[in-house]
């Protein structure tokens, strides 16, 4: 009994083993990762020719389309997000990544305008009384 359970034992262990060894053979043959794959990223200013995309961009945001300027990311040829250069807040397809790319709107439109996209502070008033209620 004790002798079937020892080979069973080094059968179990030579088996991971062995697929531990074809894991790293394989994996020294495969390409990079696709996400590793940088995708290019375009900005730029918005043309009439964009209306539909960014009509389509503020519908899925449930938003209205922006009435001025804009700065748009493009992805393979897509617009994904924008930023209306009149300080409205940012929008983009809730369906892709998009997250990294509002940061470099927020830059690329201080640099159109000259203006930081910044959200004032709520209370800018409250350490002044503060400071006066002492």
């Amino acid at each position: 009994m004790h002798a079937s359970f020892l080979h069973e034992a080094l059968a179990k262990e030579r088996e991971l083993e062995l697929a531990r060894q074809l894991n790293r053979a394989h994996s020294r043959h495969l390409p990079p990762p696709a996400a590793s794959v940088p995708t290019p990223v375009t900005l730029r200013l918005n043309r009439a020719s964009d209306d539909d995309a960014l009509h389509r961009l503020a519908a899925l945001e449930s938003r209205k389309p922006p009435a001025g300027r804009c700065v748009v990311a493009e992805v393979a040829g897509t617009i994904v997000a924008a930023l209306p250069l009149d300080g409205s807040a940012a929008f983009a397809d809730p369906f892709a990544r998009t997250a990294h790319l509002v940061p470099l709107l927020e830059f690329r439109a201080k640099q159109i305008t000259g203006n930081a996209f910044e959200k004032p502070p709520r209370w800018r008033i409250l350490p002044a009384l503060r400071w006066s209620m002492r």
